[in-house]
């Protein structure tokens, strides 16, 4: 399977997020499948914000979606820009919902019925600051250590790609003052940059605080710890997360069976962390992992595949068991 990045949208979009911890409304509901969808929904436009995670999931959905006679296009586009295009119908789905981080963006959306909740497609990830646990062991354990050890850390965080929500909340709190962390400055640039930064930081044993999540290779990678005492900006039990999948407004009621495809994938962090460690460490095609995955775990894909057809309304268990070579 080959993807295909498209841009669809202007990258012009002017921000303003608070904190973390907004809820999502109603989660949308999925009817069951017609023997056939529309031909509109054999194309399924999906966004990927570069992050590895996403990548992963992307990719399982994608393998799941060639075997069953759709073709899925990924574009490669800001968090911002992807739910300006899902409201404006030019991405169907987004994976990478990740909550509470993302509150604030996604409330305005949910409120004016412009995008739906699918699902919680992950539970029991992370996302807040963290250090290298050698930082950790020399006293860095809480938002509140940093100030106090601010010339070591050259008074700067590492976030990722600007405009991404959890960027917006660490600029957040540094106009806040928070933790007084006021004279500090976010370097901004992307997942592989930040990660580049902190390899750097590990080598030499020096000093470094920087976005991390789970599911993801750097938790082994890097040793970390993650800080407590973030939960105005990133929520309680250190930045403990769920990841929504969402879709534009009207998706589950238009193309039934792709809803109830998407609303049954959920993953767990060892299923995603198997496919990031064989595409960062084996460098292994992410399609390529994706696909081994699957291979290995039938029964996941059974439960994902119940009551789901192919495009053209056949059983789509057998379909995806026979190009899969899986039973």
């Amino acid at each position: 399977m080959k993807k295909r990045y498209t841009w669809l949208l202007s990258p012009l979009l002017s921000l303003l997020l608070a904190a973390a911890g907004a809820e999502i409304g109603a989660i949308a509901t999925v009817t069951p499948a017609a023997a056939a969808e529309p031909q509109s929904c054999t194309q399924v436009r999906m966004a990927d914000p570069g992050w590895t995670d996403i990548d992963a999931t992307n990719a399982m959905a994608g393998v799941l979606l060639k075997a069953l006679g759709y073709q899925q296009n990924v574009s490669n586009l800001s968090v911002p820009i992807t739910y300006q295009g899902l409201k404006k119908g030019q991405i169907d789905v987004f994976l990478g919902n990740w909550m509470p981080a993302q509150g604030p963006l996604v409330k305005p959306f949910v409120d004016e019925h412009s995008i739906d909740v699918l699902h919680a497609n992950l539970t029991n990830a992370k996302f807040t600051l963290a250090v290298p646990d050698y930082v950790a062991a020399a006293g860095i354990h809480s938002f509140a250590d940093l100030e106090k050890h601010a010339s070591q850390f050259d008074n700067k965080i590492y976030g990722i790609e600007p405009g991404a929500p959890a960027n917006q909340n660490i600029k957040k709190m540094i106009a806040d003052k928070a933790f007084g962390l006021g004279g500090w400055s976010i370097v901004e640039s992307s997942e592989t940059g930040m990660l580049t930064q902190v390899e750097r930081a590990a080598r030499d044993k020096k000093w470094i605080v920087f976005l991390a999540w789970e599911p993801h290779l750097m938790n082994t990678k890097f040793h970390l710890t993650y800080l407590s005492g973030g939960d105005t900006y990133f929520g309680p039990n250190y930045g403990g997360a769920t990841v929504n999948t969402v879709t534009r407004a009207g998706f589950a009621g238009q193309c039934t069976n792709l809803a109830r495809l998407f609303q049954q994938m959920t993953f767990n962090v060892d299923l995603e962390n198997q496919i990031i460690a064989n595409v960062l460490q084996n460098k292994v095609n992410v399609n390529t992992a994706a696909l081994h995955a699957l291979q290995g775990n039938p029964a996941l894909v059974s439960a994902w595949l119940k009551g789901v057809t192919t495009a053209s309304g056949a059983d789509g268990l057998q379909a995806v068991q026979t190009q899969l070579g899986i039973r």
